[in-house]
């Protein structure tokens, strides 16, 4: 079973193309991205690293540590629920 994934962020939209237009190939979101998608959270000791058999799919772990690590500042989790929705960069 796959952990829950969101769309495609290549997906094309109806304007503009797809999500990927609206954030620069310098931002800083770019460097989160690649450095989380890098490590190998298994060997880091994330407990949910492998996907449960059974149940509701769960979040990738890499997403959620992605999400975190971008926000560090934002400690609450319904405040990260509304930048997941309004922050063009998280999306």
């Amino acid at each position: 079973m796959d952990f829950i994934s969101g769309e495609d962020r290549g997906q094309t939209l109806l304007l503009p193309d797809s999500l990927e237009d609206y954030v620069g190939e310098d931002n800083p979101v770019r460097v989160t991205d690649a450095f989380v998608n890098g490590l190998e959270t298994h060997g880091l000791g994330f407990s949910g690293a492998a996907p449960n058999d059974t149940g509701r799919p769960s979040y990738d772990p890499k997403d959620m540590l992605k999400l975190y690590v971008y926000m560090y500042r934002v400690r609450s989790s319904r405040r990260l629920e509304t930048e997941t929705k309004r922050n063009l960069e998280v999306i």
